[in-house]
């Protein structure tokens, strides 16, 4: 079985540390190594494979927005996780829109934050439940979604997809959900990335939150 290889950045080496001694009892993780901030956490994964980046959003030098934006302009497949707090609402949409997998709050039980690290990593969005109303609520709306719907010419099927992409459902989830099969699911997302001129999932779900679709 091949290791989900992780990194974590935190300014604070108790979290730091903390989260290493955890994350280290899990046989299919690898903690590959440490950082303080988001610029250091791109010099190591220039040196060095990683799956998920474990990071958090408030940080001198380099923060987990800009992070996770020069991260992921380098490295597109690798799989960034925010570890944040009610406050930090603005923050968080930003980071979704420079390509972050989700967002775990910082007191989650280490089972949960190991949970998502693996729904992270297979390349579905991660949202912490107690949140994800906040989120939502905070995102501005400039038109209804159901003018959205109909200016990008959406059929049922795909506002359905994208509503469950946006639950942070996997392709193998949805389709047992809506009784399809996963390669249908697929060509559905593929579809939905044309209509909306969108490059992947986690884009497919910031459309979600930004029009109202996700509840």
């Amino acid at each position: 079985m091949d290791k989900i290889k992780v990194l974590v950045v935190d300014d604070e080496k108790l979290i730091r540390e903390g989260l290493r001694i955890i994350l280290s009892s899990y046989e299919d993780i690898d903690l590959v190594g440490t950082c303080e901030n988001g610029r250091e956490a791109l010099e190591f994964i220039r040196k060095n494979d990683v799956d998920v980046v474990l990071m958090d959003i408030r940080m001198p030098v380099c923060d987990g927005v800009l992070g996770t934006r020069i991260i992921k302009e380098e490295f597109e497949d690798v799989k960034i996780l925010i570890l944040t707090t009610f406050d930090d609402r603005e923050y968080i949409y930003e980071a979704l829109k420079y390509g972050a997998s989700g967002y775990l709050l910082k007191d989650s039980s280490y089972d949960l934050i190991y949970e998502g690290i693996k729904v992270a990593a297979k390349g579905s969005l991660v949202v912490h439940p107690k949140v994800a109303g906040t989120i939502i609520s905070s995102v501005s709306r400039d038109e209804d979604y159901l003018e959205e719907i109909e200016k990008y010419g959406l059929t049922d099927r795909e506002v359905t997809i994208i509503k469950e992409i946006a639950n942070g459902l996997s392709n193998k989830e949805i389709a047992k959900k809506l009784y399809l099969s996963e390669g249908t699911v697929k060509n559905n997302i593929s579809t939905i990335l044309s209509k909306l001129d969108l490059r992947d999932r986690t884009q497919i779900a910031i459309f979600a939150f930004k029009v109202g679709l996700a509840k």
